[in-house]
């Protein structure tokens, strides 16, 4: 499984993985997923939602570090600019063999195309704000966070993941 292997599993997932409508209660039950799975899990990851509007969900959990807001606020903006998951913008960018500084001029002081931001999408809408982890490898960042909102959408999972490398 490859680059375009998992490109094309991303396209699938944000395609599919939309709300209809989306509240700040909407917005407060998925980070509280992420964070009870981060706790079953013992993983030590920091979680964000945000609109474009405001922050709406944010916890550190025992074993993140210092740098991980860091990392999250660097996703959460690459999701913020181009209005898809960090992880298919990084995906893209080494396909292309470039980075988002040669490319686009964006600085990685505020800019990572890491796994582990995706975007918030309503139907008939468009992209309102990004869920982030940071914590962890960052397919397994992106895997938690497609997890989550499948589970919150009622979605089945199975089609959705990226296949095991």
């Amino acid at each position: 499984m490859g680059i375009d292997d998992d490109l094309g599993r991303i396209a699938l997932q944000e395609k599919a993985l939309q709300f209809d409508s989306f509240s700040l209660d909407t917005g407060w039950a998925l980070g509280a997923l992420l964070q009870d799975t981060a706790r079953q899990r013992k993983l030590g990851v920091v979680i964000d939602v945000s609109l474009f509007s405001m922050p709406v969900f944010y916890a550190a959990l025992e074993g993140a570090s210092p740098d991980n807001p860091h990392w999250v606020r660097r996703k959460r903006n690459t999701v913020f600019r181009f209005f898809k998951s960090s992880y298919a913008t990084g995906l893209t960018l080494a396909k292309q063999g470039t980075d988002l500084q040669t490319k686009f001029g964006l600085p990685d002081s505020d800019y990572a195309p890491h796994g582990g931001s995706f975007p918030i999408v309503v139907k008939g809408t468009g992209c309102i704000g990004a869920v982030t982890v940071s914590g962890l490898p960052q397919r397994t960042d992106h895997d938690m966070v497609v997890e989550a909102l499948a589970s919150l959408l009622g979605q089945d999972l199975a089609p959705l993941k990226l296949a095991d490398h």
